[in-house]
């Protein structure tokens, strides 16, 4: 039966430094590679070997990807990188410092545009140094000033069902690198989780999850592999 591999991106750079990121492309930390052969290690030791790949086009979360893959044995799958696994654009927040917005504007505050299901952050500014629009790898792409946990779903999904399910229907292994709120809408789909339960779900860097299909693609239950 196929199996479906999750796996957030390894620390970061600006996870370290509590940093609101999102679509903004900063590497891993040395704690993050770490992070990342220890999935590919763990991946080796289980003998979950994936057959397929899909990441966002995020530095972070490709070398997270590479890094695992190669310490499995495994570098030579095909790998598809879409815009539709990003992070979640964080607005006029990327690049501020956690603990000084939540001075700023109130803890209250930071917690609505942090983890409530339906309310962006404030947008970014147009000519902003965290403005994507002339990235050339978002070439052609409108590229979003802000988002909500919600409007990430309604990119990911879409592009579950087109690209990564019929990989897993026809029988493919299939690991996607991706981001925590990305990889959240793909957990709330695949676990049924509401819309307020979601918002306080944390994936961990670096920990593989894993759904094993039965023969009618219907999911079971989520768990981590190290668990397994």
């Amino acid at each position: 039966m196929p199996s479906l591999i999750l796996v957030r991106h390894g620390q970061s750079q600006w996870n370290l430094e509590n940093r609101f990121t999102g679509w903004w492309d900063v590497d891993l930390t040395e704690k993050g590679v770490t992070e990342a052969k220890a999935a590919g290690e763990l991946l080796a030791g289980t003998g979950l070997l994936p057959t397929r790949a899909f990441t966002s086009l995020q530095t972070r979360a490709i070398k997270t990807l590479h890094l695992a893959l190669e310490a499995c044995g495994r570098l030579w799958i095909p790998e598809t990188k879409d815009w539709r696994l990003n992070e979640r654009h964080y607005g006029g927040l990327t690049g501020l410092n956690k603990a000084e917005t939540a001075a700023r504007h109130g803890e209250e505050q930071v917690k609505v545009w942090r983890r409530s299901f339906d309310v962006p952050p404030p947008v970014l500014e147009a000519g902003s140094e965290y403005d994507l629009s002339a990235d050339p790898r978002y070439a052609g792409l409108d590229v979003p000033a802000t988002e909500s946990l919600k409007l990430t779903i309604e990119r990911v999904l879409p592009y579950w069902e087109a690209a990564i399910m019929p990989e897993l229907a026809n029988g493919e292994t299939v690991i996607v690198s991706a981001h925590g709120n990305s990889l959240r809408a793909l957990v709330k789909h695949l676990s049924g989780i509401s819309d307020e339960d979601i918002t306080g779900l944390e994936i961990p860097t670096g920990e593989p999850i894993v759904y094993d299909f039965d023969d009618k693609m219907l999911a079971g239950e989520r768990h981590y592999l190290k668990d397994r």
